[in-house]
């Protein structure tokens, strides 16, 4: 069986997360890859060995009958409405989100923390790929919504900091 080599599968999912893509699906001789940004990717069935792919874009999208009736987890803390002038650090990607560097070790930040824009403030891993999030923002943490370890989507709020 073919291996996609891990620098080559790590190159992949640099430029997915870079791009506007909000979906990538790869299939070689018994390997998938499925790369989404959103909660339930919107995946379109692509014949084998079908090499036109402008054909298939516009056909209806099918979502597999395992994530069609999945609800999502709700998220936790989250302000219906943020104070004027507070912001929120959201995840760079979809991954795992960790608040310290290495288990066992004190998080990077904590509630009521103060931080600059270049504190790096957690981890998101994805598949044995950690990404440091930086706060990019100057203020005190209030809240941090996702747990130690919580899975997180790309775009979710992580951090509500005020200024």
């Amino acid at each position: 069986m073919w291996k996609l080599p891990d620098e080559d599968l790590e190159a992949l999912i640099r430029n997915f997360e870079s791009s506007d893509w909000r979906e990538m699906r790869l299939q070689m001789e018994g390997v998938e890859l499925i790369l989404a940004k959103d909660a339930a990717p919107q995946l379109r069935e692509i014949p084998p060995g079908n090499t036109n792919w402008n054909a298939s874009r516009n056909e209806s999208t099918t979502v597999p009958k395992e994530l069609s009736g999945a609800p999502l987890p709700a998220p936790k803390k989250l302000l219906k409405t943020i104070p004027q002038g507070w912001t929120q650090i959201r995840a760079p990607s979809l991954g795992t989100f960790y608040r310290s560097p290495k288990p066992g070790s004190p998080p990077f930040v904590e509630v009521g923390g103060k931080i600059s824009a270049e504190t790096e403030i957690c981890l998101i891993e994805v598949m044995k790929l950690f990404t440091t999030v930086r706060a990019g923002v100057k203020g005190t943490v209030r809240e941090i919504y996702p747990a130690d370890s919580d899975l997180v989507e790309y775009n979710q709020p992580l951090f509500l900091v005020e200024p």
